[in-house]
C-alpha cells in the first residue's frame, strides 16, 4: 500500500505495481492486434495505419516499466519506458488528425482548408513534438547528466507538454468549426457526426492525459534533492502511483479501445476522391484537390492566405460540376456505404 514515502533507491519515488502494467500490457496487446486487423478488413492503413504502431509503443512502454518494477533502480529501464510512455499519445493525436483530414475530403465544400494541409501542418506540429518529447524526457530522466543538460531536458519537455495541448485545442477548434457549418447548412450525415464524435470524445481523453503529464511536471521541474527537499514539498502526483494508472493508463487505454469500438473508417470511404453530394445522399467520386503551390508554402500557408488577398482561389470547387447527384467527368456515383457500414455495426451491436 502506498504511504507517499520515497522508496530507497527507487527511481519512479515509489515501488511500482508489479501487476498493473501486466493488465495494461495485454490490453494494449489485443487493441493492437485488433488495429491491425481492422486497418486489414476496411483497407485503410493510409489513414489509421499508426494505431496499430502507437498501441506496439504503448505496450513496450508497459513491458518496460514491469521489468522495472522488479529492479527501480536500473536507470536505462526506467528511462526507456519514461520516452515510450511519452511518444505513444501524440502519435494517437496524429491519427486524428488523418481521420479528420479524410472527413474533410468527403464534404470538400464546408472544409475551411486544403484536407491535405491538415496532414502537412499538424502532422509537422506532431513531428515536433515527438522529437522534444522523445529528447526532453530521455534528458530528464537520465540523473547522470549533468544539471545543465537536464535543465534542458526539463525545458523541452516543457515546451512539448505545451505545444501539444496547443495543437489539441486548434485541431478540435476545426473539427467543431466544421462540425457546426455542416449542422447549419443541414447536411451532417449519420456516419460523419459518428466520426467527429469519435474525434471529440477521443481527443478529450488524449487533452486530459495530457493535462495530467503538463500538471505532473511542472509540478517537480523545478525542484532539487540537493536543496534540502523535504518529502511534503512534492506534489501528490508524483509520490503516489495511482495517478499515473487513473490519468495515464486507464484514459488511454480507453482512447485505443475507443478507436476499436468506434473505428472511423467503418463510416467512411476508403478513396479520398469521393465525396458527399449536397443532396446529402449521393456519394460521388470527383477530380480531387488540386493545389499547385509549393509543399513548403501549403505548410507555411494552409489556409491559402496569400491567394485570397491576391483574389485568386487554388480551391474552387470541384463539386460544383456534379449536378449534386451525378457527375459529367470521369466521376462515378454509389450510395453511401458508409452508412450502410454503420447499419451493419449498429445492428451487429445489437446482436
Amino acid at each position: 500500500m502506498e504511504n507517499g514515502e520515497p522508496v530507497e533507491d527507487s527511481l519512479y519515488f515509489y515501488a511500482p505495481n508489479k501487476v498493473a502494467s501486466v493488465i495494461f500490457a495485454v490490453l494494449i496487446a489485443i487493441s493492437m492486434l485488433l488495429h491491425g486487423y481492422q486497418c486489414y478488413r476496411y483497407k485503410c492503413w493510409k489513414v489509421t495505419g499508426l494505431l496499430p504502431w502507437s498501441a506496439l509503443i504503448y505496450l513496450a512502454g508497459f513491458i518496460l516499466r514491469e521489468i522495472g518494477a522488479f529492479n527501480y533502480s536500473n536507470l536505462d529501464i526506467y528511462i526507456a519506458s519514461i520516452v515510450l510512455l511519452y511518444a505513444a499519445p501524440p502519435i494517437y493525436e496524429l491519427v486524428n488528425y488523418f481521420i479528420l483530414s479524410r472527413i474533410l475530403y468527403y464534404i470538400p465544400y464546408h472544409s475551411p482548408l486544403h484536407p491535405g494541409r491538415v496532414l502537412t501542418t499538424f502532422g509537422a506540429l506532431s513531428a515536433v513534438i515527438e522529437a522534444l518529447n522523445g529528447h526532453g524526457a530521455s534528458r530528464v530522466a537520465n540523473s547522470s547528466l549533468s544539471e545543465s543538460a537536464q535543465e534542458t531536458g526539463r525545458s523541452l519537455l516543457k515546451a512539448a507538454l505545451c505545444l501539444q495541448l496547443g495543437v489539441l485545442g486548434a485541431f478540435v477548434f476545426l473539427a467543431v468549426y466544421f462540425h457546426l457549418k455542416c449542422r447549419r447548412h443541414s447536411l451532417l450525415p449519420s456516419n460523419l457526426n459518428n466520426v467527429l464524435v469519435t474525434l471529440y470524445i477521443s481527443s478529450a481523453l488524449i487533452g486530459t492525459r495530457t493535462i495530467y503529464r503538463t500538471v505532473e511536471y511542472f509540478s517537480i521541474a523545478d525542484l532539487h534533492p540537493e536543496a534540502g527537499l523535504e518529502v511534503k514539498d512534492i506534489s501528490p502526483i508524483v509520490r503516489y502511483e495511482w495517478f499515473f494508472w487513473v490519468f495515464e493508463a486507464v484514459l488511454m487505454t480507453c482512447n485505443t479501445f475507443l478507436l476499436n469500438w468506434r473505428h472511423p473508417m467503418r463510416f467512411l470511404p476508403r478513396n479520398n476522391k469521393i465525396y458527399l453530394g449536397k443532396d446529402g445522399v449521393t456519394e460521388i467520386e470527383g477530380t480531387g484537390y488540386e493545389d499547385r503551390r509549393r509543399w513548403w508554402v501549403t505548410f507555411l500557408d494552409p489556409f491559402d492566405i496569400y491567394g485570397m488577398c491576391k483574389g485568386r482561389n487554388l480551391h474552387r470547387g470541384f463539386w460544383e460540376q456534379d449536378g449534386v447527384g451525378s457527375v459529367e467527368q470521369g466521376g462515378a456515383n454509389r450510395q453511401m456505404e458508409g452508412i450502410t457500414e454503420m447499419k451493419k455495426g449498429n445492428e451487429t451491436g445489437a446482436a
